[in-house]
């Protein structure tokens, strides 16, 4: 499971959501790939593709049609009721997924980071995903060749020398604003489509920036190519450019007709914030609100700069794509995830239980606080002083 969004539970309320709407919208995406793409799709689940889901609801009159689903391991084998598979904005997520899902599989054989043994069966797996993305958008009425060919132009711009940073970076960008405008097409909202362009052409700098800052010391270690690196970008301005695309996607979205504005509120801006401000403490930027309302100071806050060239002993051995699906397999899929500290498949990082995150039993020390927003671990915004100073 992939993914840079992760709403909080405990600040739904806020919004007058119920928590369980993120987990309908994540279990229906997962069985919109299983159900028409196999079993073996349903590990290209991404988080950030619920964002196309909750797009096209939020544009909707009438919310998108639910269905019950069986016992599963990640609910705890508890049933629910979660979107229909068929439902146009889980099938636009679905066929995301699958590209992008594919497209990471290509990157890591292409990086040298799977096995000899496991190269050609890998190979097989993403040109399967690509062929299935294909016929899933050709009756959504998406031109996928455009967002294949932008994924396939990152190899080339990361082997050119002289690449720019915005060069890099445009591919994702290319991606995500045209999934994000067709959110409008499936809808029945075109109106809307030219603004959810913006917005998704800030996201994707966003997913894109955010990836480059988080595994810029264990790329400078190892060797990796990193965007950040190769454009001589320093994570404070890189964290300058993610603040901007945020502050750029919220006042695009500002001018999109939702009829379920709280949802978007929820799911795809606050935890933006949120990573904005865990970004900016890693690269040493200290967060401070323009308008005093945050009553924070640069001076109170710790400041965790991105060391220049760390030990190798300190780093964290990310899992290479064969150890990733097997801890997907062996703790994920079986529930283990959810009770248990475990081993995250993509970073390699200790995690906490699903179970004690952001599961809304509001012992997160929220009460009493000062609007700062850094009152738990979610980074989720959940304390919001309403200056959007997250940005």
């Amino acid at each position: 499971m992939f993914g840079l969004l992760k709403p909080c539970a405990h600040s739904a309320a806020r919004h007058g959501i119920d928590p369980s709407a993120w987990q309908a919208h994540m279990c229906g995406l997962c069985l919109g790939l299983r159900d028409g793409h196999g079993q073996l799709a349903r590990a290209a689940t991404n988080t950030d593709a619920i964002v196309l889901e909750i797009l096209t609801e939020a544009q909707q009159s009438l919310p998108s049609p639910r269905t019950a689903a069986g016992p599963c391991a990640l609910r705890g084998m508890r049933r629910a009721e979660v979107l229909a598979a068929d439902a146009p904005g889980v099938r636009l997520a679905a066929t995301a997924s699958l590209l992008l899902g594919a497209a990471k599989i290509r990157d890591h054989v292409d990086d040298g980071d799977a096995h000899r043994l496991a190269r050609r069966p890998l190979t097989r797996v993403s040109t399967r995903w690509h062929a299935r993305a294909r016929s899933a958008a050709a009756p959504l009425g998406l031109d996928v060749e455009p967002l294949i060919a932008a994924i396939e132009s990152q190899l080339r711009l990361e082997n050119s020398p002289g690449s720019s940073l915005a060069e890099l970076t445009e591919p994702t960008q290319v991606c995500a604003a045209e999934l994000f405008a067709h959110t409008a097409i499936l809808a029945d909202r075109p109106e809307n489509a030219d603004a959810l362009r913006d917005a998704g052409w800030h996201f994707g700098r966003i997913a894109h920036l955010a990836d480059a800052l988080e595994d810029l010391d264990a790329d400078r270690a190892e060797g990796r190519f990193n965007p950040l690196s190769a454009t001589g970008t320093t994570p404070e301005q890189a964290h300058a450019l993610v603040a901007e695309s945020n502050s750029l996607l919220r006042a695009a979205l500002s001018r999109v007709a939702l009829d379920r504005t709280a949802t978007v509120r929820w799911a795809l801006l606050d935890p933006l914030g949120g990573v904005v401000k865990r970004l900016g403490r890693a690269a040493g930027v200290v967060h401070t609100c323009a308008t005093g309302a945050c009553r924070t100071q640069a001076a109170a806050l710790p400041v965790a700069a991105f060391t220049q060239r760390p030990d190798s002993d300190d780093l964290i051995k990310q899992p290479s794509l064969l150890e990733g699906l097997g801890i997907i397999c062996t703790q994920y899929c079986t529930g283990y995830a959810c009770c248990a500290e475990h081993t995250g498949p993509c970073s390699g990082r200790r995690k906490e239980p699903w179970m004690n995150c952001c599961d809304g039993c509001g012992n997160c020390g929220c009460d009493g606080c000062d609007g700062c927003g850094d009152c738990c671990d979610c980074d989720c915004d959940c304390c919001d002083c309403g200056c959007d100073c997250s940005c």
